[in-house]
Formats: structure tokens, sequence, C-alpha cells
């Protein structure tokens, strides 16, 4: 049954989904052609990971203040590069 077949996330995550939709697990796995214990092992992946969805946005948010951080930094580091190069002359 599906024995060598690779499966991308996207394909396993709408299988799954499926199945917590409340379709048979049997039903799935006839038409994907995969066992039910794997169908039960992507469940579990999936379950266990879903919280990362919603990472991303506080992810973009940590990402943004930081771009924000090193872009005064480097503001910063050009005004006392000038500062010391007038005061050479």
């Amino acid at each position: 049954m599906g024995r060598g077949r690779n499966w991308t996330a996207e394909e396993k995550a709408k299988i799954v989904v499926q199945g917590l939709k409340g379709r048979a697990v049997s039903e799935i796995c006839n038409e994907y052609q995969i066992h039910q214990t794997q169908y039960y092992k992507w469940r579990e992946q999936f379950l266990e990971n879903v919280s990362k969805v919603f990472e991303t946005k506080a992810q973009s948010k940590k990402e943004e203040r930081l771009e924000r951080e090193n872009q005064k930094l480097k503001t910063m580091v050009g005004e006392l590069t000038i500062e010391l190069k007038k005061n050479d002359w």
C-alpha cells in the first residue's frame, strides 16, 4: 500500500485534515493508499506542530523590531564615523 511514495508536507496536511473534519480514516487511507498507522503518525505530527502556525506572526514582529534596531545602530555608526572623520581634520 503506497510504499515508497514521498508525500509533501502539504499533501500530508490535507489528508490529516480530512480525518479531523470527520471523514472516516479507513476511507481516506483507501483513497490515498496509505496504511492507517501512517495516517495516525501524520495526525500526531500535525497535532504536535499545529501551534507553530501562530508563531510566524510573533516571529515576524520580532524580526521587524530587530530590523528597526539594526537600522538605528547603523545610523549611529554612520554618524559616529562622520564625527570621527571631522575630528581627524
